[in-house]
């Protein structure tokens, strides 16, 4: 049977700084990350133990480099046989790298038994349309990605919305979004039993979401194979 698995990862975007930060529990295997990019350059890390990062939905925190209060809006859940997941859109005040912020970005929230082989595209985001109503964009393609039934969404001022099936372009974007990569997390770790590589960078979108065109955003591309 495949091993249990549970996440939290919370994210924060802006033109200036973009951070993310998480924990994570696959089976007996514990680990936590975060990463910051300060506008000029990209600062992060990685530990087999959960104690250095706190990521939960009302508050992410790692000793000296960012504490931040998270104040979640109205999430979207999905469950696929046995594997769930709830994203939130969120405003996060606090401090990172010494500067005060006041950021939005994503809560995701998952668990279950996943396929022991997995792999997924997802990007998500925050920015505004045309016309200047606030957007929060969460699309994947290969994990919670039925056509009907899937955990894509955006949420138009708060208001979460399903969306179809958005075909990824690797890194190059999403459906009617182009992205622009400001820097980019990635990590191989291939245990036999266990095994992690993934992409993630943050960076700039633009062009269009299925609700409307994009005039500014900003967000996270990820390409991940998991063995777990």
């Amino acid at each position: 049977m495949p091993l249990h698995k549970r996440w939290t990862w919370v994210g924060a975007f802006g033109p200036e700084l973009m951070l993310c930060a998480a924990v994570a529990r696959v089976g007996p295997a514990r680990s936590a990350w975060w990463a910051v990019w300060d506008g000029a350059r990209l600062h992060e890390r990685t530990f087999h133990r959960l104690g250095p990062v706190t990521a939960t939905p009302s508050r992410v925190a790692v000793r000296g480099i960012l504490d931040l209060s998270v104040a979640c809006g109205a999430p979207w859940e999905c469950t696929t046989g046995p594997a769930w997941t709830r994203k939130s859109p969120a405003l996060l005040r606090g401090t990172v790298l010494g500067r005060a912020v006041e950021l939005r970005g994503l809560v995701d929230e998952s668990g279950g038994r996943h396929a022991r082989e997995t792999a997924w595209w997802w990007s998500c985001g925050v920015g505004a349309l045309a016309d200047g109503r606030e957007a929060t964009w969460n699309l994947v393609d290969g994990l919670h990605d039925g056509v009907e039934a899937s955990e894509r969404c955006v949420w138009v001022d708060g208001v979460p919305s399903h969306v179809p099936p958005q075909p990824f372009r690797g890194f190059e974007g999403v459906g009617g979004l182009d992205f622009d990569a400001v820097a980019t997390r990635a990590r191989r770790e291939d245990y036999g039993v266990l095994m992690s590589d993934y992409e993630a960078p943050f960076g700039r979108f633009s062009g269009a979401l299925p609700v409307g065109e994009l005039r500014e955003g900003f967000g996270v591309m990820e390409r991940h194979r998991a063995r777990w």
